[in-house]
């Protein structure tokens, strides 16, 4: 069982220029102080299932990981097994987050070849693994702070997972929550770091930017940050990027990369073909999400004109709504899932639309900034 194309192309991809050819996203991997209870967690609170485990049982002696999967998203788990190694030191520097962001593609030794001719700094030179199922190709490069992009060719791979992975068989198998892929993965970067990692995608990935966001789009009262979303030709994969600006107080970048310890992941958004279903479900079990104040609702309809569902439930559930040329979008955001204020994720349902909330984002950081303020970090 391998995982599968997700997302649908944009009218204006050109794969006779793309260098890089992605198909989406194939998996998330976040290294973790104990894996067995983080997928626990995912399983129970949204809905994964097991799928593939590795560890001493498997031959592999310094760390654990546990692959889960909902639909066509796929995460992994890993725990270091003893200290003094690079797992353990990420752990102990960022608390739990995201290490791997890993791209499916065609043939991962020109991928590899055509990022780090263009700069890329090299994290995984081609590697094949095999099994009896077939085998896989993967390579990698750096991207920002200690996260890396693996490039993944599976197609002549087989088996559950990956070569080192065997089936993970659960007696527990919570329902489905109707999450279903990665829609883009938002980065926190530096002071002053944007442009640099906007011109990195561009020359070293082949990506392209297709919005950005100023201090005047994203501000409050008090703090405020610049955002611009890089997207691959095919539009399969989007990382919008952000970095701090100029406030009164702290933005709530500047807290995650104080307490994130330097540059990451800040969230993943994930896709849903029903949010009101899935934040319910994922309410029921125990994910809490920031809360929007009543006000948005009483004036969201004007701005957003006409939309397919009642308000009613949008309200209860604190579901943000907004429209682009295209159509419109809802989407809420969860409440960070560590100690650290630092990872939390996205649900996001698109109805056309393909922008990313700019008419939410002042109800949104202003919800942030509350959270913020409660953890005395404003």
């Amino acid at each position: 069982m391998s995982t599968a194309t997700l997302q649908q192309p944009v009218t204006d991809s050109n794969p006779v220029t793309d260098f890089l050819p992605l198909q989406g996203t194939d998996y998330v991997e976040f290294y973790v102080g104990n894996a067995k209870q983080a997928a626990h967690f995912y399983k129970t609170a949204f809905g994964f299932q097991s799928l593939a485990y590795a560890g001493p049982e498997t031959g592999m002696k310094d760390k654990v990981s546990y692959a889960i999967r909902q639909n066509k998203l796929t995460f992994v788990l890993t725990t270091p097994l003893k200290t003094n190694n690079v797992i353990a030191d990420h752990i102990y520097k960022h608390g739990d987050g995201v290490k791997v962001l890993a791209l499916r593609v065609d043939d991962a030794t020109s991928a590899w070849k055509e990022t780090t001719s263009r700069g890329g700094r090299s994290y995984m030179e081609p590697t094949t693994l095999k099994d009896e199922q077939g085998e896989l190709v993967m390579s990698g490069i750096h991207t920002y702070g200690d996260t890396v992009h693996l490039f993944i060719e599976r197609n002549h791979y087989h088996g559950v997972f990956m070569p080192g992975f065997k089936e993970w068989k659960s007696n527990y198998n919570p329902s489905s929550t109707g999450l279903l892929y990665v829609d883009h993965c938002v980065g926190n970067v530096d002071w002053n770091q944007m442009n640099p990692w906007v011109k990195f995608y561009e020359d070293v990935m082949g990506f392209r930017n297709i919005l950005s966001f100023d201090d005047k789009d994203i501000s409050t009262e008090y703090s405020a940050l610049m955002s611009k979303v890089m997207s691959n030709g095919n539009g399969y994969v989007k990382f919008p990027i952000n970095e701090p600006a100029e406030g009164k107080k702290k933005s709530q970048v500047e807290e995650f990369l104080d307490f994130y310890n330097g540059e990451g992941v800040q969230h993943v958004a994930i896709a849903t073909n029903d949010i009101i279903t899935t934040v319910s479900e994922l309410q029921k079990r125990g994910v809490e999400f920031l809360t929007i104040p009543s006000n948005y609702y009483e004036t969201v309809l004007d701005r957003v004109g006409k939309i397919d569902e009642d308000l009613a439930p949008l309200q209860k559930l604190g579901i943000l709504i907004d429209r682009d040329d295209e159509g419109y979008l809802l989407q809420i955001f969860s409440k960070p899932l560590e100690d650290r204020p630092t990872l939390f994720f996205e649900i996001i349902q698109r109805k056309g639309a393909k922008s990313f909330g700019k008419g939410n984002f002042k109800a949104l950081f202003e919800a942030l900034e509350r959270e913020q303020d409660a953890r005395g970090n404003l």
